[in-house]
């Protein structure tokens, strides 16, 4: 499938910005994270948490879903395609990994921490909080690197079907 050129940079906007919401989403977790961990105030906890537990569970996964739907049409739509490029293959296992993370980790943990917080306890785990955001925002800048730099050459398949390409193009003889 070959996806036409305003098809094409259409998505990749899309692309693009999910992305860096995705990215600014785990960056104000990760305030909201150390703030609640960091205050004597109990009123701040508690809205830091709930705060937390909004952009788990109204913003976090529809982002996370339109990036890797968005990647996914993208690289099969064009020449980079989703397995041969290395680096492409790297953000979309990364993605996977982070949006499954998103949903079986960083919400429970966050909803966890609110039901705690909400009974007048402390924070069951500060890790709870924290380490979602942390490991995310890790994740997001390492493929926002790759994605501009490209690193790594093409995988065992790239090469495959980059050869096969090159054998059907007959070579230019004298005439």
């Amino acid at each position: 499938m070959k996806l036409s050129r305003p098809a094409r940079r259409a998505l990749l906007v899309v692309h693009v910005v999910a992305s860096a919401a995705w990215l600014g989403l785990t960056l104000g977790l990760l305030a909201l994270g150390l703030t609640a961990t960091t205050t004597a105030s109990a009123a701040t906890l508690e809205a830091g948490v709930r705060a937390m537990k909004l952009f788990a569970d109204w913003l976090l996964l529809p982002v996370a879903f339109l990036t890797l739907a968005s990647g996914v049409v993208l690289s099969l739509g064009t020449p980079w395609g989703l397995a041969r490029h290395r680096w492409v293959w790297t953000k979309f296992w990364l993605t996977l990994a982070t949006t499954t993370a998103t949903l079986f980790a960083l919400r429970p943990g966050v909803n966890a921490a609110v039901a705690a917080v909400a009974a007048g306890g402390p924070l069951p785990d500060a890790g709870d909080v924290l380490f979602g955001p942390v490991v995310s925002l890790s994740a997001y800048v390492f493929m926002t690197v790759i994605s501009l730099l490209k690193p790594w050459g093409l995988t065992r398949r790239g090469r495959r079907l980059r050869g096969a390409a090159r054998r059907r193009v007959p070579a230019a003889g004298p005439s």
